[in-house]
């Protein structure tokens, strides 16, 4: 799956927007977590407009690929990526976590079009994913799995434990990321509760990894690429990232884990992702 420098300009330019989008909804809701959403951008981004087959026509083609947004406190990138592929009008984001709305705090796969699991409890939607491809093994299905995990959502007990299952089934359809921005709402991953050696952890636990800067498009669908290649082992790709990337204001800072921007910042944000937007055209 070759990419020209072309193709790779308008998904650039899709993350910008994906980015736009974000602090918007949550600037407007007045509640939400920025943080954790922006660092993603890119890994969603790729996902969604290059490397996933799915129909929002049809958000339950058997055949789709299925995405499990595992850390569900990251909706609003989910949402807007949902929004810019066609599931839902794009106006409805800014419906974000009002009474009613079909786009909740969390991802709820009852209600929003495209959601494939209900996601919040750290962990769990992990172990749904690993689910997800076991059935498509024992369905005889070629659809991947992609599950998108944050770096502080690995402390907990229940992702070793789906870990081990998807290495013991050889889920080689399976292939998970890490948002390794390391920041978590209490401070510092490291600080909570160190996870390294966290490359090493996942080999032992027989699972393909590797490590690309996850704000690089070209290397999440490089390793994507070279992911699909391994045989009988889920993959892993960690993926290093900026918690607030691209807002100035926000980046590495841990109080936008759960934070929305100010009037203010949300505005000066605005205008600088439609500035990023028009020199991508250039």
């Amino acid at each position: 799956m070759k990419i020209s420098e072309s193709e790779l300009k308008k998904l650039e330019k899709k993350a910008c927007q994906l980015r736009w989008d974000v602090v918007k909804m949550i600037g407007e809701a007045g509640s939400g977590h920025p943080g954790g959403s922006l660092s993603a951008v890119e890994i969603v981004t790729a996902l969604y407009f290059h490397i996933m087959r799915h129909k929002p026509d049809c958000p339950e083609w058997e055949d789709r690929d299925r995405f499990v947004l595992s850390k569900g406190h990251a909706a609003p990138v989910l949402y807007a990526a949902l929004a810019e592929s066609g599931y839902f009008p794009r106006d409805t984001l800014w419906s974000l976590r009002k009474l009613g709305s079909i786009l909740q705090g969390h991802p709820d796969m009852k209600r929003t079009p495209g959601v494939e699991v209900s996601t919040g409890s750290l962990g769990q939607g992990f172990s749904v994913a690993c689910g997800m491809a076991l059935a498509g093994k024992m369905d005889k299905k070629n659809y991947r799995v992609f599950a998108l995990l944050g770096d502080g959502e690995i402390q907990a007990g229940i992702v070793w434990e789906a870990a081990m299952f998807a290495s013991h089934y050889h889920l080689d359809n399976l292939c998970a990321f890490i948002d390794f921005n390391h920041l978590q709402i209490d401070g510092p991953v490291e600080e909570v509760m160190n996870i390294e050696p966290v490359v090493e952890k996942w080999r032992a636990f027989g699972w393909w990894v590797k490590k690309i800067n996850g704000h690089s498009i070209l290397e999440i669908i490089e390793a994507v690429e070279e992911a699909k290649e391994v045989k009988n082992r889920p993959q892993m790709i960690l993926a290093e990232t900026l918690k607030g990337k691209g807002v100035a204001c926000m980046e590495g800072v841990v109080d936008f884990h759960g934070k929305p921007p100010s009037y203010e910042q949300m505005i000066d944000a605005l205008k600088n992702f439609e500035e990023m937007m028009g020199n991508i055209d250039d």
